[in-house]
C-alpha cells in the first residue's frame, strides 16, 4: 500500500476541488490575504496550521492556498501526515489565479 498524499489542482478550476462541501484554506500571512484571495477562503497561516487543526473538518476535503504553490504544498504534506484524507493543493496559487483571471 502506498503512503498517502495528496493531490495537486489547477487553480484556475478552484471551484470544482472545492466541490460541495470543501473547505478552502488560505495558508498565507493576513497581510498577504488583505490583497485579496478567493471566495470563502478562510486564513489560517503555514505557520499556526499546526495550532489550529481543529478548525478543519477532517470529513470534508481541505483545499489550500497561497501565493504561488509552495506554502500550500508544505501545509497538504502536513495534513497528510496529521491524517486528513482528502487533501487539495492548488497549483500555482494566486499568481496563477491572477494570470487566468
Amino acid at each position: 500500500m502506498s503512503d498517502p498524499t495528496h493531490r495537486d489542482h489547477p487553480v484556475a478550476d478552484y471551484v470544482t476541488a472545492i466541490g460541495e462541501h470543501g473547505q478552502l484554506i488560505d495558508v498565507r500571512e493576513p497581510t498577504e490575504v488583505a490583497a485579496g484571495t478567493l471566495p470563502g477562503a478562510i486564513n489560517i497561516p503555514l505557520g499556526e496550521l499546526p495550532q489550529r487543526l481543529h478548525e478543519l473538518d477532517r470529513s470534508r476535503t481541505v483545499v489550500l492556498l497561497c501565493r504561488s504553490g509552495g506554502r500550500s504544498g508544505k501545509a497538504a504534506e502536513f495534513l497528510v501526515t496529521e491524517g486528513f484524507d482528502d487533501v487539495v493543493n492548488l497549483s500555482g496559487g494566486m499568481l496563477a489565479y491572477a494570470e487566468h483571471d
